[in-house]
Order: structure tokens, then C-alpha cells, then sequence
């Protein structure tokens, strides 16, 4: 059978998205600027799929964006805020855990003047809300924390941190990065003073190459995007239309069950977890009050996680070997070096991860196939 664990990378897009977007494709293909049948309708999905999202979001219109994915998201409320707010001030707060979508921006400004500040996390991967403290300033322009990490899978403390990000430093905005968390840990921006929120498509059964930007009234960014002034001029170009909307028909399917996927996924953890750690010097890394439904990071000693990669493979399960964005440039995973992971630990670790449609039956498959897989391994390892 083939167990497909890599759903934090990509998942399967829901049939009833496809069909959409061939419809879309095939019939409905104008372009939403053009002033004929064909444009109106095209810009009617536009509409409709804005509609979905203010309503997921508890938001207005204006403050919903389409962009190609979740790292131009990210790109746009970073460096589009440091545009906008470069006069006011250089300084900008992030955490050490971050996906290279927002470390890498930042890194960019770094080297261009701007001042950066990263905050640590504990062994389990959790912000410090004292140090946020410390760190925020009268010329902090923008924090930016991820809501769920993308390779161990805690959940930031985002709610009180957008609370005392604005009881600090009210003029500072807040940038949540909730790639890992948008329609599986619900989050409301207004509750949680967030400014900015990214999403993307791809990680909750819609297609890839489409994401979105949660831009609040009260915040300022230039766009980082110029052209035809679509989207009120704050990202030009033609809107995807089939991916916007198939993106809107993924959320609004995968939210109408948003709770009882939630506990079918925290039920596959809970028994993977129990299952895994039976083998001998296999742990589980992050944090157990505070874990995404998801995400498990699971190191296993004595074994390279590249080689377990593809002893799995053939056997038709497929997990990754860190954050698979970045996984054809091998690297030390910053995340894992933060929370203080053994040495070993920086080249044995896997990440499983789940979807609503994953099946406990994958699971027992996944887990019979290590029970004989990692001993072999480690028997050849240790050669």
C-alpha cells in the first residue's frame, strides 16, 4: 500500500477542486480585468473566493489578497513594511525558528542597514513573551513569529503575543506566518492583533502556485509588485483564477470539518507517537502541550534520516527529511540546533505528517515497515 506522510510539504488536491478549475480552464477563462462576459465572470470567482476568506478570517474585503504562494505572502508584509516604514524606523523582531521565507527577507534587510532581532526559543520550541518584551522598541516596525513551526510542529504563542506587541509598541506591526496552521489551528487575526497573516494554498488540499495575504486596515506596505494595479495596486498581475479559486473550494470543504479533522489528526499523533517511541532510542522532538494536530519531528538514533528517507520510499511511505521547501539544498536544520537537539540528532530526524484524509491504516503500515527498516540500518550504521 502506499502511505503518503508528507502532507506538511504538499497534500492531494480534493477532486472537487480539480473539477472546479477544469471548468475554470476550459470555459470560464477570461481574463478578470477585461470588460466582457467572459472578464466578468472570470472576476466573479475573485469575488466569490474573497467572500470565503473574509468569512474564514472575520474580516472586510480590502484586507484579503491573492498572491502566488506563501513565500511572496511573506516577502510582501516584510520587505513591503520596510518600505513603508523605513523613515520611522530600522528595527525588526523574528525567532530563530522561522522558514526561509521570512528569515531569508530579513537577512536581505540585514544586510542592507536594518537591524534584526531573533528570539530564542526553549527545548521545545516556545518563544519567550519576557524576551518580546525586552526586545520591543519605540522604532520596532514590525515583528514577525510563525504560528506553527514547519518541521517540529509547536504552536507559538501568537494571541498574546499580538496583544503585547501593541500594548508595548502600538505602532508596530504584527506578522504571522500561519503557512502550517491556516485551516487546521483556527486563528482570527483581529482576536490576535495580527496585522499580517500568509496562507497558502497547497498545504490544505488546494493547488499549488496560490496563496493569500491577510493585510489589516490599520497597516501600511508598498507593494513589492508593480504593474497593472490589479488588486487595488497592491500586487499587480493578472489573478490566477483557477488557483484562487480552487484555493477558496479547498478551504471552504476542508473548514465545514474543521473540529473533527482536528481530532481525527491529534487521535493518528497520539497513536503514531505511542507507536514510534516503542523502538528503541527513537524520540519525539518539540512540544506535547503545545503540538500541532499534524506535525510530528521524530529522531531516531543511529540513522541517517536521508537513508530512511528512501529505505521508506521503497516501500511506498513517503515522509521528509526536514522542511522539503528547502530539501534539495541540504542544511543543519536552524530549528532543530535551537531547541538543542543532540549532535546526532541534527542528521536523524524525520517528519511525519498528516491530513484530515490520512488513514490509521498508513500509519500501521508506516510503523510495521520502521520496526524492521531501522534495526537493519542500524546494523549497517554501525559497520
Amino acid at each position: 500500500m502506499e502511505s503518503y506522510l508528507d502532507n506538511s510539504a504538499t497534500t492531494r488536491v480534493l477532486p472537487e477542486v480539480v473539477k472546479l478549475m477544469e471548468k475554470i480552464y476550459l470555459s470560464d477563462f477570461g481574463n478578470p480585468s477585461s470588460l466582457h462576459t467572459k472578464g466578468f465572470d472570470a472576476e466573479r470567482y475573485i469575488t466569490e473566493a474573497r467572500d470565503v476568506f473574509t468569512g474564514v478570517l472575520k474580516c472586510s474585503r480590502k484586507e484579503v489578497f491573492f498572491t502566488s504562494g506563501g513565500t511572496e505572502s511573506n516577502n510582501t508584509a516584510i520587505l513591503g513594511t520596510a518600505l513603508a516604514k523605513g523613515k520611522r524606523g530600522h528595527h525588526m523582531i523574528t525567532t530563530v525558528v522561522e522558514h526561509a521565507a521570512v528569515s531569508s527577507p530579513m537577512r536581505f534587510l540585514e544586510e542592507r542597514g536594518w537591524e534584526i532581532d531573533r528570539l530564542s526559543v526553549d527545548h521545545e520550541g516556545r518563544i519567550s513573551l519576557d524576551e518580546l518584551r525586552e526586545k520591543l522598541r519605540p522604532d520596532t516596525v514590525l515583528v514577525s513569529i510563525m504560528h506553527v513551526n514547519n518541521e517540529i510542529g509547536t504552536i507559538q504563542p501568537v494571541e498574546e503575543a499580538g496583544k503585547l506587541i501593541h500594548e508595548i509598541a502600538p505602532d508596530c506591526l504584527f506578522h504571522v506566518d500561519d503557512i502550517q496552521g491556516f485551516g487546521k489551528i483556527p486563528l482570527i487575526p483581529k482576536k490576535c492583533g495580527i496585522d499580517f497573516l500568509s496562507a497558502s494554498s497547497h498545504k490544505l488540499h488546494g493547488p499549488k502556485g496560490v496563496g493569500l495575504l491577510y493585510m489589516s486596515e490599520r497597516a501600511h506596505a508598498l507593494p513589492i509588485i508593480y504593474g497593472g494595479g490589479q488588486q487595488n495596486g497592491m500586487r499587480s498581475g493578472t489573478e490566477n483564477v483557477p488557483g484562487v479559486a480552487g484555493f477558496a473550494a479547498a478551504v471552504k470543504e476542508i473548514m465545514s470539518h474543521v473540529q473533527e479533522n482536528e481530532a481525527h489528526m491529534k487521535e493518528l499523533r497520539e497513536y503514531f507517537v505511542s507507536e514510534v517511541t516503542k523502538i528503541p532510542d527513537v524520540t519525539i522532538n518539540g512540544c506535547p502541550e503545545h503540538a500541532a494536530p499534524h506535525i510530528v519531528s521524530v529522531t531516531i538514533k543511529d540513522v541517517r534520516a536521508e537513508v530512511l528517507l528512501h529505505a521508506l520510499e521503497a516501500k511506498e511511505i513517503y515522509v521528509s527529511a526536514g522542511s522539503a521547501c528547502s530539501s534539495n539544498q541540504p542544511h543543519v536544520s536552524e530549528t532543530l540546533k535551537s531547541i538543542d537537539v543532540p549532535a546526532y540528532a541534527l542528521d536523524s530526524t524525520v517528519r511525519i505528517s498528516f491530513s484530515p484524509y490520512t488513514k490509521k491504516e498508513e500509519l500501521e503500515y508506516t510503523i510495521n515497515a520502521l520496526g524492521e527498516i531501522v534495526p537493519a540500518l542500524r546494523r549497517f550504521t554501525r559497520k
